[in-house]
């Protein structure tokens, strides 16, 4: 039986949280933690965390270790990844005009700039075009490729888009221009015209690297292009361009985009996060300072700090603003840049506060039980925001979530999930069966675009292929606890020895722990609906708590009722910085009553 685990096998005997979930211990095997603890000469915990996540102790050194050398592919073991390399190298030593067209997120964004970092390294001429969100809409249009090609561009790499652009690719290439797709989203059996077409998801692709971000694609790319152009003798009279130094770009990418962070992707972030450290890349050290970030950056920073604030210029501002910060050059234009996109990232929060009110509204006026996945439309909504507020409504109430916004007579949609409900197989399923204009995406994530007249199909549609899986995905809703502790047991030693596990994020779930039979000694609201609150122990000793958005939910009213009696507090301990001192703090998650028999 794991440790902290009941008899009816729940954690600390919570049935039913605050939240309405399981805890349920992630460690099963506690004889392979005590052989990891004692194998590799770790501690007990951090032994635990591996051995919950399925490290095997002949794995555990190159996990917690990872490097290149050991994790980087052969690039050739991606579909016509040789065939890209191969154009791209001839398009370089020609002289030819190569342009960029990228997505307008942070995957996006940092592949565009990496490629087009590269092409400035070997002394060619790159350009971008990344497509308004509003105007536009997602993925090569086009209109966008023809005028490229009048402006005398030969080649255009798309990337993080061009899997489904069918119609836009066989203009381009009936007016002759070349196309080569680098992407990452679930491809269909038919492919669109491309000269090549380098994507792990593509059904013929048996790379088995189908868990990169379109960045970590890009990267790859690069390996295999660097290569080719050194069999060319390109870099007989010069040095060869660093790629490692580019890493800071693909591990805020890989992070951002929210892929497993395992594998190779692990080892891409864990190096790239040490690049960004030492602050060479120019648009994203005015970024660190524009966003007040004072230490070495971690996964946190990167897709909470950094990554909306590059993001917030394809949501409510100018799509290129994002590359255009990652590939300045000089230092004031990037301060401006990353001062401009924290404002609109200021005026996204307000906006998405709004749309997300609407969308509650919508939802809760259906009934007090929300239908097992959420739909929410409205005319006038910004579609930058579709995003946020899906994952927001699908944090809230542990369902699917889709929202749309509508204007000229057409819907965008941005999809959120949840484990066990591949909603990327399911739009590529409405769009097959001629239900949407365009779409695509992840099991996770996914975006489309409807007609409004179809909206009322489409939900029907998706109501009745998805539902029973988030149904069950729901009745099967736990909460993983890596380990309990008593208030003074949270230590700055913990935080850092748990932290040799990260860095953390989809696929390498951040530790969670439970602080347990603790006394709230004060509780407030602060900022934006956040629950800050004050832990005390047995002993006395106190530990600061903050639940974000956890204001009118029951886990906010539960923290914040001052008779409430000791409770179990499950969430993750990180450091806390603030003003010279460093404290430990708990993210709280979850909530439940302390039983008088519940042992700390």
């Amino acid at each position: 039986m794991a440790a902290g685990q009941s008899d009816s096998g729940a954690f600390l005997a919570v049935e039913r949280s605050v939240s309405g979930k399981r805890w349920r211990a992630r460690l099963e095997d506690e004889r392979g933690a005590l052989a990891l603890a004692q194998q590799l000469e770790i501690s007990e915990i951090l032994a635990r965390v591996l051995a919950a996540r399925g490290i095997a102790a002949e794995d555990a050194d190159g996990f917690l270790n990872p490097t290149l050398r050991d994790a980087l592919p052969d690039p050739s073991r991606l579909r016509d990844m040789d065939k890209a390399a191969a154009c791209l190298a001839e398009a370089i030593r020609a002289g030819d005009k190569i342009a960029v067209f990228g997505d307008y997120d942070v995957d996006g964004a940092t592949s565009g700039a990496l490629l087009l970092r590269f092409l400035e390294a070997v002394g060619s001429s790159g350009s971008y075009y990344i497509p308004d969100r509003g105007r536009e809409g997602y993925g090569p249009n086009a209109p966008a490729l023809l005028s490229l090609a009048e402006q005398g561009v030969r080649l255009v790499v798309t990337v993080d888009c061009g899997i489904a652009a069918f119609e836009p690719l066989q203009a381009a290439a009936e007016a002759g221009l070349s196309v080569i797709v680098v992407d990452h989203h679930i491809a269909e059996p038919r492919l669109p015209a491309a000269t090549a077409i380098v994507n792990p998801n593509r059904l013929d692709d048996d790379s088995g690297l189908g868990q990169l971000a379109a960045v970590g694609v890009t990267f790859l790319l690069l390996v295999a292009l660097n290569r080719t152009l050194r069999e060319a003798g390109h870099y007989a009279a010069g040095a060869e361009p660093d790629l490692l130094g580019l890493l800071d770009l693909v591990a805020l990418g890989t992070v951002c985009d929210v892929v497993p962070l395992t594998g190779l992707n692990r080892a891409l972030t864990v190096q790239g996060l040490k690049v960004m450290a030492r602050r060479g890349n120019i648009g994203l050290a005015a970024l660190s300072d524009s966003a007040g970030l004072k230490e070495a950056p971690n996964a946190y920073h990167a897709g909470y700090v950094l990554g909306p604030r590059v993001n917030a210029g394809g949501r409510v501002g100018e799509s290129s603003l994002g590359i255009r910060l990652l590939t300045a050059a000089d230092g004031e234009a990037a301060e401006a840049i990353a001062a401009h996109l924290g404002e609109l990232n200021k005026e996204r929060q307000a906006i998405e506060a709004d749309v997300l009110d609407a969308a509650m509204a919508q939802i809760e006026a259906r009934g007090e039980t929300p239908a097992p996945i959420l739909i929410a439309a409205g005319a006038g909504w910004h579609a930058g925001v579709v995003g946020i507020v899906a994952s927001r409504l699908k944090e809230r109430y542990s369902r699917p979530a889709i929202v749309i916004a509508v204007a000229g007579g057409e819907g965008k949609a941005s999809c959120r999930s949840v484990a066990g409900v591949d909603i990327g197989a399911a739009v590529t399923a409405a769009r097959q069966a001629g239900l949407l204009l365009s779409g695509g995406g992840h099991a996770m994530a996914a975006g489309f675009t409807v007609a409004e007249e179809g909206l009322a199909a489409l939900g029907d549609f998706l109501m009745q292929r998805l539902a029973p899986l988030a149904e069950a995905a729901r009745q099967a809703a736990s909460l993983g606890i890596d380990g309990a502790l008593n208030v003074e047991g949270a230590t700055l030693e913990l935080v850092e020895e748990l932290a040799r596990a990260g860095p953390f994020g989809a696929g390498n779930s951040e530790p969670r722990m439970v602080i347990t039979a603790s006394r709230i000694v004060s509780a407030s609201v602060v900022g934006n609906g956040h629950v800050r609150c004050i832990l005390a122990g047995a002993t006395g000793k106190r530990l600061t708590a903050i639940a974000f958005r956890a204001a009118g939910e029951e886990l906010g009213h539960m923290l914040l009722s001052a008779s409430q009696g000791p409770l179990h507090v499950a969430g993750n301990l990180r450091l806390n910085r603030w003003r010279g001192r460093v404290d430990v703090q708990l993210i709280i998650q979850d909530a439940a009553p302390a039983r008088a028999t519940d042992s700390p």
